[in-house]
Order: structure tokens, then C-alpha cells, then sequence
């Protein structure tokens, strides 16, 4: 072998080995950046004959009792740790002494049943279930559990603390009142950010007409198939779950959780939930001294930061380098103050 090759097989070798290390370095942040200052227990809770699916995350240290934060769902098939975006959120209140436990839904996972079956009164009560069960663990302080919860979850949280009135406290992220109304605010926000014309305005606002005549009169899916045209991705299964729940107002139980220490978390880009209304109705019913509320201005409807939320290499690199970063600045040390703030009260009643 000649001297230049000699040389440029060392420099082929090194530049390999340089390759490997950088992996290596790469790889070693990403698995450093999620792991969390937690300990998970993988547990299952019964609940009318079902089997669910869930973990009880507690904080790294200590035997307890520790107090609980009961995770409650938004919309769709979401699992027990929300494809790990929930890992943050357990680890900031774990830093105030306080355990998360999060079940699958129905039909995910390992939870037996079918989420799509569900009413909201379904869901409270299977949210009842999993507080039960908690308060019979040694390591968990049954005087202290509160809620957190987002999205659909508005219409959820009020009907447990209404119900459980030893709730210490609810945590409401980007949550409706009225589902009618949330449907059109969203209909029509998510039309114009895409640029509609005034003409598809009118129509998606007929057929959204249209669809909420035949769930009045209690129309089957293939009647509902039958009657309009574009279906916009409308299952038999979706469909059954829209005419359980879309009557449903939060207003009533609100009034029945009333004194229940709450914190309602709003987002400026939320396309989902006209926050301006939510923040009016909460303001209205629930006494001032009961209710603080927060604004996230750049943040969007999960409470991702916008600019991170929509950049998709963006987001990509943040949930792997960097995954508490991905909620908008301040919202994990903020939801750590509001339950350190809840403990020390209680403790000087």
C-alpha cells in the first residue's frame, strides 16, 4: 500500500469514528433530555367491568403520601402518557410533591372498551373511578387530589368536582363551554386561516346546519350520509360519539363546583375554542376568589408554542432535544406554582 493510501484510509477511519461519536453524542442527549425525575408504575383500574390501562407517576423521591393530579383527556385516542407529551407535566408536579396518574381510554392501549361510546357523564364517572381507586393506595394522600385536564376535558372536570367535592383543585388547559358554539367558532377559524372564500364560508356553515338538524332528530349515520353530500371524514363511529355529546354545556356543572380553587389556562393562537367566550362564561360563574386565569399569547390550543407548532422540522427536533421546551415559556413552572400555592393554603387552614 502506498503512502497516500495509508493516508487516506486513516483519514477514511477517523472520519468514521468522528461519524460514530457525533451519533453517539447526538443520541446520548436526546435519551438524557427524556428522561424525567419521575418514577412510573404501570397499573390498570376497573371501571363498569372494563379494565383500564394507566400509570401512576410519582415524584423520584420519598415514600409519600403524596398528593395526586388526575389527567383527563382532550379529544380522540389518547393513551396514558399522550405519546409522552404528558412526561413534562408529571415531572413539574412531581417537583411540588405531587404524584399524576393518567389512564388510557377505552379501546387504547390495553384498556378494554371503545372511547367513541362515551358521553361526557361517561367519562366523569370512569374519572370518579380512577380517584377511588387512588385514594386506596398508602403512597397517595386522598385529601389532596386535584384535576387537570384539556380541551374536551371542559366539559368533564366541572362534572367530577361538582360530584367529588373533597377535589382540592381543577386545572382547566383551552377548555370549551358550550359544544354547539365551540363547533362554529372552530368551523369558521379554521376556514379562515385557510384562506376560504366567502362562498365556502356559506357552505360549510349549511352543511354544519344541516348535520346539527339531523342529530336533533336523531338521524342514523347513513341518514346523515344520505343528506349530505361531503361527509368531511364523518365515521358510524364518530358519528355515535357527536350525538351522545353534542348537546353538552359545562355551565350548570360550573355553578355546582362553585368555591372549587380553578385554573383556567388560555391560549392566543387556539383555533379549536373561542377563549374569549370561555374566559367570559368562567369569569361570570365562578366566584373571582376561586378562579385565577392565565394567557399564553403565543401559545396554541395544546399550549405548543406557535412558531414551534407550526414548523414541522422544528417541532420534530424540539420533542427530541428538547421536550419541555415544546409548551409556550412558563407553562410547566407556572402549573408547579398553582398547586405549591393550593398545598400551602390548605396547610394554614
Amino acid at each position: 500500500m502506498t503512502p497516500h493510501a495509508r493516508r487516506r484510509r486513516r483519514v477514511l477511519v477517523w472520519s468514521l469514528v468522528a461519524v460514530l461519536l457525533v451519533g453517539a453524542a447526538i443520541g446520548g442527549v436526546a435519551i438524557w433530555q427524556n428522561t424525567y425525575a419521575l418514577r412510573e408504575e404501570r397499573i390498570t383500574v376497573r371501571h363498569d367491568g372494563r379494565l383500564l390501562d394507566g400509570v401512576l407517576a410519582r415524584p423520584q423521591h420519598g415514600d409519600g403520601p403524596f398528593g395526586l393530579v388526575v389527567f383527563v383527556h382532550g379529544d380522540g385516542p389518547i393513551d396514558a402518557t399522550h405519546d409522552t407529551f404528558y412526561r413534562p407535566l408529571w415531572e413539574s408536579f412531581a417537583r411540588a410533591g405531587y404524584a399524576s396518574l393518567s389512564l388510557s381510554k377505552p379501546g387504547v392501549g390495553a384498556s378494554q372498551g371503545d372511547w367513541q361510546d362515551q358521553s361526557m357523564d361517561d367519562r366523569a364517572e370512569e374519572t370518579l373511578a380512577a380517584i377511588t381507586w387512588a385514594r386506596t393506595r398508602p403512597d397517595i394522600d386522598g385529601r389532596r387530589v386535584g384535576l387537570w385536564g384539556a380541551s374536551q376535558a371542559g366539559w368533564v372536570l366541572p362534572k367530577v368536582a361538582a360530584r367529588d367535592r373533597a377535589v382540592q383543585f381543577v386545572i382547566a388547559i383551552s377548555p370549551a363551554v358550550d359544544w354547539q358554539q365551540q363547533g362554529r367558532y372552530n368551523l369558521l377559524a379554521e376556514l379562515r386561516r385557510d384562506g376560504a372564500t366567502q362562498d365556502e364560508i356559506r357552505t360549510a356553515l349549511r352543511r354544519r346546519e344541516t348535520t346539527l338538524r339531523l342529530l336533533r332528530e336523531g338521524a342514523t349515520f347513513e341518514q346523515y350520509r344520505a343528506a349530505v353530500p361531503d361527509t368531511d371524514g364523518m365515521t358510524a363511529e364518530r358519528w355515535r360519539f357527536i350525538t351522545k355529546n353534542y348537546r353538552s354545556n359545562a355551565s350548570e356543572d360550573l355553578r355546582a363546583m362553585r368555591g372549587t380553587p380553578t385554573l383556567l389556562v388560555l391560549a392566543g393562537h387556539d383555533v379549536n375554542v373561542d377563549v374569549a367566550d370561555t374566559e367570559a362564561a368562567y369569569r361570570r360563574i365562578l366566584p373571582p376568589a376561586s378562579l385565577a386565569v392565565r394567557h399564553y399569547p403565543d401559545a396554541t390550543h395544546s399550549l405548543v408554542d406557535n412558531a414551534v407548532e407550526n414548523s414541522e422540522p422544528r417541532l420534530t427536533l424540539t420533542a427530541v432535544f428538547a421536550p419541555r421546551r415544546l409548551y409556550a415559556a412558563g407553562f410547566l413552572a407556572h402549573q408547579r406554582d398553582f398547586v405549591e400555592q393550593i398545598t400551602d393554603r390548605k396547610g394554614t387552614e
